[in-house]
Order: structure tokens, then sequence, then C-alpha cells
């Protein structure tokens, strides 16, 4: 995070003026294990990140929001009114805390007055630590805070995933703003996407580290690829609800995926249902193992999880294999794309003293494979949205 009085000075040379300042923080996420389950009533094993956006803002007395963005200061400040909120293109990445307050007056949340809000994010853009979900966060708990709204976080999680869906038109999961919202410090937390039950387990990484390794090869989450996939998986529902008893593809236990596939006519389709069923089981059996203090065993989840992503689902793509092979060459205890995928991230398992060496041999191993050069973060395991 930047400098918050260096954020605080920027806000008055921007904004103006008087007036008191507040300022909130919500993280980026990432998910350790559970790819693609959120969506078919799957679990999600995410964690809050060190890493995120923080806003700084001020009351208004009229109708006005006033956004200004440190990541994109070539928009300046893109200005609207509280009366007329809609999704515009040009508006860029204002749409997220503009779909925010729209969210919050469709479920009868009443906004009185406008604001100035600096937003500054240190997540790295494109890359599938869902900027977007930090953004929508921030702004649900500055909302929530300044306006004295009393709304839980789940609340706001759900209005945050909402805004997502409705105003930007991006047909995303919970897990994102949910993480985020609900991160704990040294936590990843174990969510159940069809009921919201949650559990938060230990990660505490004496010997080994986190490292997000960026493809940098951006990609749009709009991406088609993501609602066509989403579409198979409803489809395989569908067909196997003619014999079987289920809401999600979630509920299935491997035997049950087993014994009623042939029940799914299109070969594709049975591959995208297997992925959901065989990654959900992973990931419940990694959250044990991880209680049971067995890293090891949670580090080979992670790599069954990538090719489970890569061979059933085919969301990985030339350079995020490439990624994660140079990382399996390079002794990683776990690697795997994480978020939608066609691009973005990585998330290693590494041990903590090889972890310099670790970065430098997948470095040049992925370099040497695609021409592009990855770009590597360490990170820690930080605490959910809140005001600072």
């Amino acid at each position: 995070m930047e400098n918050l009085q260096e954020l605080k000075a920027k806000f008055v040379e921007i904004f103006g003026g008087e007036g008191e300042q507040r300022c909130f923080f919500a993280p980026g996420r990432v998910n350790l294990i559970g790819e693609h389950t959120d969506y078919n009533g799957g679990h999600v094993f995410p964690c809050a990140l060190d890493v995120g956006t923080t806003a700084v803002a001020r009351k208004r007395i009229d109708r006005k929001l006033r956004l200004y963005s440190m990541n994109f200061p070539e928009k300046g400040i893109i200005e609207v009114s509280l009366d007329s909120l809609i999704y515009s293109e040009e508006d860029d990445w204002a749409n997220y805390p503009k779909g925010v307050a729209a969210t919050l007056q469709k479920n009868n949340i009443n906004l009185e007055f406008g604001l100035d809000v600096l937003f500054f994010g240190n997540i790295p853009n494109g890359a599938g630590l869902s900027s977007s979900a930090s953004i929508e966060m921030v702004t649900a708990v500055m909302l929530n805070d300044i306006f004295n709204l009393r709304q839980d976080m789940v609340e706001l999680v759900k209005m945050g995933q909402q805004a997502e869906n409705e105003f930007v038109g991006v047909n995303c999961g919970i897990m994102d703003q949910f993480a985020i919202g609900m991160g704990k410090e040294e936590h990843a937390i174990l969510l159940d996407c069809q009921t919201l039950d949650y559990q938060y387990s230990p990660f505490r990484l004496k010997d080994h580290t986190l490292v997000i390794a960026n493809t940098n090869k951006r990609r749009g989450l709009a991406d088609s690829k993501y609602n066509e996939r989403r579409e198979q998986c409803d489809r395989a529902l569908e067909q196997l609800q003619g014999e079987l008893k289920i809401d999600s593809l979630g509920e299935l236990s491997i035997e049950q995926y087993e014994a009623n596939k042939h029940l799914i006519q299109d070969d594709t389709d049975r591959k995208r249902a297997k992925h959901a069923v065989y990654e959900n089981q992973r990931t419940l059996a990694a959250v044990e193992k991880l209680n049971a203090g067995d890293i090891e065993a949670f580090g080979k989840l992670m790599n069954e999880s990538h090719i489970s992503l890569r061979d059933d689902y085919a969301v990985t793509g030339t350079e995020l294999d490439a990624l994660v092979e140079a990382a399996w060459d390079a002794g990683a205890v776990g690697a795997r794309m994480t978020g939608a995928g066609f691009g973005g991230c990585t998330i290693n398992l590494v041990h903590k003293e090889a972890s310099n060496s670790f970065i430098e041999k997948v470095g040049e191993q992925y370099e040497a494979a695609t021409g592009i050069k990855a770009d590597f973060y360490i990170v820690k395991i930080g605490s959910g949205a809140q005001e600072i």
C-alpha cells in the first residue's frame, strides 16, 4: 500500500480543500484450489492478499460522485450523479464503484449525498487477482461505513457480486467478493458456494512461501469462453437431473458422477462436468491435508487441479501451461493456474529458502518457451475489507 499520508495529500491535490477524509482498504484474492467450482455449486479455497485497493473518501453536500484513480490518471475525474447511475463504456474502471452504489440503491438503501473518492490499487492489473472485486468491496465497505448503513459483510459481498453480474455484465460467482470481504490474516476460507457456509483454515507457512507468477498474457474476464464453460456445465447438470435429484454438480461424489456420466450426451460437456466434480472433491481433500499440516500432499493436489483445468476444462492455454511446467521443473511443492484462465496468474507453493532461485529458474524457462517475461510476487495472506 502506498503511504496513506501520500494518498491523502494526492486527494487534496485532485479534489482540493477541506473536510474529513476517511480511508478504506480491500485486498486482492488468490484461490489456492477449487477453480471453476464456484458457479457449479462446489467449494473454493481462497485467501485475501496483502495487496489491494485503497480508497480515500470525503462527503459532498450534493448528489455527485466524483471518482479518480491513481492507476488511470489519464481518465481524470469521472463525475456522475447518484440519481442516474448507468453503465457507460467510457467510464471504464469507474463502472465498478458506480455499480456498487447503484446496487445498494436497487436494494432500497438510501445514499443521502455524494462523495469525492480517490482510489489506488497495487494489484497487478489484468492478472486475475480480482482487482475488480477489490474495487467493488472497498466501495461497499466505504458506503456502508460513511452512510452508517449497518449492512453485515455477507450482505455487502452479495451486493458486490450483484453489481458485477447485473451492472457490469460479468457472470462471476461469489468467491472473489467473499474472499475479499471475509478474508482473515494467515487463514484461507473454505467456502461452499451453494450455501455460503464457510470455515477458516489456518494457512501458516513456516518453511514455505506463496509466489504468484503473472504470465503477462492479458485476458478479459467477460471472455466468451467463461460463459461457454458455464453453459456446458449447465447442460451437463440438466441431463444428470433427468435421473438424479441434484441442484448442482457440486453435490455429486466422484462415485455418483462415474455411475451417471453416461447421461451426459456430449463428450465435451462430460469432461467439463468431470472437472467440476473432481475439483470440488480435491478441494475438500486439500483442506483436510492442510489442517493435518501435510503441505506436500496439499501441493500435490494443486498440481492435479492444474492438470484437470488443462485436460478436462481446457482453460489454461500455452502460457499458463508453460509457467506451471517451469514451476514443476524448478521444484515447486505445488503449482497451478488460478482465476478464470486463458492468461493471468499461477499460484506456487515454494520452499522459502529456494524462492529466489525458483523465481530466476522459472522466469528463464518461461521466457525461453513463450518469448514473454513473467512477473513474480511473493505474497502474504492478509485481512479482509475494512476502514483503515
